[in-house]
């Protein structure tokens, strides 16, 4: 606190001018803002325990509905590069359902609402709340990913040896669609809309990622690569030959955790876009 000098600050009293001191009080230091570490385990800790209350029963509608695709296909592929990319690619759905279609949703949801001015008044980091909620919505698809990958396994005889790949498939794959998803639902105008583009990515995930490459038509093959849960869809699918190419399967991980970290920026970006407006 400190005191303005009398004959700095002058005023009019009944029809004459008199000078009084006037106490201006400074202003209380902003709290310093936290460190991304900290602040992404915190936004990460909260964010998991809300999906844990409100995103089981549409865990286990993921699961379901993969495990119900792969019956289907059960009918029309009988084995080889057909069953394991079926098996591959509807594992992996069970991520893009959560981390991308949820995803946008929520942060559809959240931009609606209002709820992006409670984050912005935060001392908190922006990469440190979009990854720590595309990290909650990734993480909260393990159990779902794993079902489905075993449950396939069994479903066209393949082996279960080499499904621990499912620990760098998983992370790196859900972060790529969890980035995806969060872009879209941070940059759409609309809630509706963003709910709506949830949706088409978790379509085209199913579409290019569980149908066998073989049988696409070849400019919806090149339309597949644009996809960034191919690489982790690849990945797998090399995993369940006899001799697996683990040069393969190294480069598709490189690339989906490459194509992870673009989404988490432009994520990142959008929801500084969004919390400033």
């Amino acid at each position: 606190m400190s005191i303005v000098p009398a004959e700095a600050v002058s005023g009019r009293t009944r029809g004459r001018e008199t000078t009084e001191p006037v106490e201006v009080v400074a202003a209380a230091p902003l709290a310093p803002v936290a460190q991304l570490l900290p602040a992404l385990a915190a936004v990460y800790r909260a964010q998991l325990s809300r999906a844990r209350v409100a995103r089981i029963p549409l865990l286990f509608v993921a699961t379901f509905q993969s495990i119900g695709i792969m019956v289907l296909m059960r009918g029309v592929v009988d084995g080889g590069d057909e069953a394991r990319a079926v098996v591959a690619g509807s594992a992996v759905l069970v991520v893009a359902f959560v981390a991308l279609n949820l995803l946008a949703q929520y942060f559809g949801q959240l931009r609606a609402s209002g709820g992006l001015d409670h984050y912005a008044t935060l001392p908190v980091p922006p990469a440190a709340v979009v990854l720590g909620a595309a990290g909650a919505y990734a993480s909260f698809t393990v159990p779902g990913t794993v079902v489905t990958a075993v449950v396939g396994s069994f479903l066209f005889s393949l082996p279960l040896t080499h499904l621990w790949v499912l620990v760098a498939v998983i992370p790196l794959a859900g972060a790529a669609l969890a980035g995806l998803g969060a872009a879209l639902g941070l940059l759409a105008p609309r809630q509706e809309l963003a709910t709506l583009l949830g949706q088409l990515g978790m379509s085209a995930a199913l579409l290019l990622g569980v149908l066998p490459e073989a049988r696409m038509p070849e400019p919806i093959s090149y339309a597949r690569d644009l996809l960034p849960s191919t690489y982790g869809v690849e990945a797998l699918a090399r995993t369940f030959e006899a001799r697996p190419d683990w040069t393969a399967v190294g480069i598709d991980l490189l690339v989906c955790a490459a194509v992870g970290v673009v989404s988490l920026t432009v994520a990142t970006w959008a929801y500084r876009r969004a919390a400033v407006r």
